[in-house]
């Protein structure tokens, strides 16, 4: 029977069953395709690496005897639509089944439902063989309790797949939580070592890009672009970072240093969110190189990595999973502010955002204490539409595919869904800035200063914020302290700090 399989640009899985044998009778389809590139606008980077990740794939494929069938973005035959352009290859080649694994946003999902009614021939939808929950996993585990705690979610996972505990199911190193551990600020000792950084030409893949004038934001050197795009790249990333990195990952995994784009950081998400690494070997390689060397390497390393993928990343997915559709609207807070235009340019006296941008603009990353605490934080404070700042944060990242920015983006940074994810809002002011980096110091404005010519922006915002929503916060338990502190202070103060909050709020309307 004749079959197309269809293979989005994140389901770039060599591990998957559907490869253990060819056929004659099965064709895999792969496209670079407008719908994809156009519903957000996305780093140049971004763009290229999937493109380049696909066709490497598409490849690979070919020489293990599959057929494949890749359509370039300017390719005749290229419909520009997942839809015209499958129904377009059934026609052609007379296809009696069509499969596909199931897709990791909402919206595929919903549009490949559709297809496959419309397709009127057999189909069969696969798992993508990937993570380490199904969809309802987290909706199962947290039936009938009043919160998602990602903490207890991250203890069922660690005892569910036997990582980093006895025999009894108890936690290695005698705690499930190393986080504390995990906030040291980085003053240029330990030295970074280098990260592994590709020199790849990519100019016939970016010149393709160009000539469809398809809208990106950011920078590239074609000549030199430094992500992984296969699977082969990606494992020497991955060795590199036990090698290298995972000593120091977990004392300063929240560090921020202007002069460092990745400090002890991976560098893996792009290959984990495409699927070309899977996250069970990601765990189990770093985990066996601890092993190997746990007189070098402290327990807080290797755990403070194990949760941000065991923990963080398959939570992020179940929560999507359980709130779609419904989560792509939720502002709980009412906030309604425009994103500042600095965003897209770095064009601002603020040295920690315009620093974090920078580096955004220039790498298509940032990591995730840069987007929680810098340019988070900031969208936060001056009460931002959260809509806009999803738009940023899924176009501007490399690694950004919705099911996993959304919920970081709208849930636990912009605290829209009234605390599904976050049991408080995760803002700050300048002191917190000041103590996990070196921003402050090459800043004009004074992070000592709360109001007044030269005052640091978020001192006034941060006070300013919980003065505009004390009632929502009063009865959160977490927030008695930073509302207490608030109560202190004088009429006023408050007045001064408002009128200092709402003047710079205005300010970023006119740039």
């Amino acid at each position: 029977m004749k079959t197309l399989r269809l293979i989005l640009g994140d389901q770039l899985n060599h591990k998957h069953s559907w490869y253990k044998s060819s056929s004659p009778d099965i064709f895999y389809h792969i496209a670079e395709i407008r719908q994809e590139t156009d519903y957000a606008i996305h780093h140049i980077q971004k763009v290229v690496a999937f493109f380049e990740s696909m066709q490497t794939f598409a490849e690979w494929l070919k020489s293990h005897g599959h057929q494949v069938i890749y359509y370039q973005i300017d390719c005749k035959e290229n419909r520009q639509n997942l839809k015209e352009n499958i129904r377009q290859i059934v026609a052609q080649l007379d296809i009696q089944r069509f499969e596909y694994q199931l897709p990791d946003e909402y919206r595929l999902e919903e549009q490949l439902n559709t297809i496959v009614q419309e397709l009127q021939i057999e189909y069969k939808a696969y798992d993508t063989e990937h993570f380490l929950t199904t969809r309802n996993h987290l909706k199962d585990f947290f039936k009938g309790k009043k919160t998602l705690l990602m903490e207890s979610f991250y203890r069922h996972m660690r005892r569910e797949n036997n990582i980093l505990v006895d025999k009894k199911g108890n936690p290695e190193g005698n705690q499930w939580n190393f986080d504390k551990g995990n906030r040291k600020k980085w003053s240029e000792d330990p030295q970074v070592p280098r990260q592994y950084l590709f020199r790849k030409n990519v100019e016939k893949t970016l010149k393709r890009i160009q000539a469809a004038k398809i809208k990106t934001i950011g920078s590239i050197n074609a000549k030199h672009f430094t992500w992984p795009t296969s699977r082969e790249d990606s494992l020497k990333v991955l060795n590199h970072f036990c090698k290298y990195l995972l000593p120091h990952f977990g004392d300063y995994q929240d560090a921020m240093d202007p002069n460092e784009a990745y400090l002890f950081h991976s560098r893996l998400s792009f290959s984990l969110n495409c699927k070309l690494l899977s996250p069970s070997e990601v765990i189990y390689r770093t985990i066996d190189h601890w092993n190997s060397n746990k007189k070098e390497i402290h327990m807080n390393q290797i755990e403070g990595f194990v949760r941000q993928i065991l923990g963080w990343r398959e939570y992020m997915r179940g929560i999507y999973w359980q709130e779609m559709p419904n989560y792509t609207k939720i502002n709980k807070l009412q906030n309604h502010n425009s994103l500042p235009n600095f965003y897209w340019t770095a064009q601002t006296d603020m040295y920690c955002l315009k620093s974090a941008i920078k580096n955004s603009l220039e790498h298509a990353y940032a990591h995730h204490i840069q987007r929680l605490m810098i340019t988070g934080n900031f969208a936060l404070l001056t009460q931002t539409d959260p809509d806009q700042v999803d738009a940023w944060y899924l176009g501007i990242y490399i690694d950004a595919i919705q099911w996993v920015e959304l919920p970081n983006t709208r849930g636990m940074s912009q605290y829209a869904d009234g605390g599904l994810v976050a049991t408080k809002p995760y803002i700050s002011s300048g002191s917190y800035i000041n103590k996990m980096s070196n921003y402050c110091d090459n800043c004009r404005y004074d992070v000592k200063k709360r109001v007044g010519e030269g005052a640091c922006p978020f001192n006034s915002l941060y006070w300013n914020f919980l003065l505009e929503k004390r009632d929502y916060f009063k009865k959160n338990p977490r927030m008695s302290m930073m509302l207490s502190l608030l109560d202190k202070l004088t009429t006023k103060e408050k007045k001064d700090i408002q009128a200092q909050a709402n003047s710079f709020i205005n300010s970023l309307s006119c740039n």
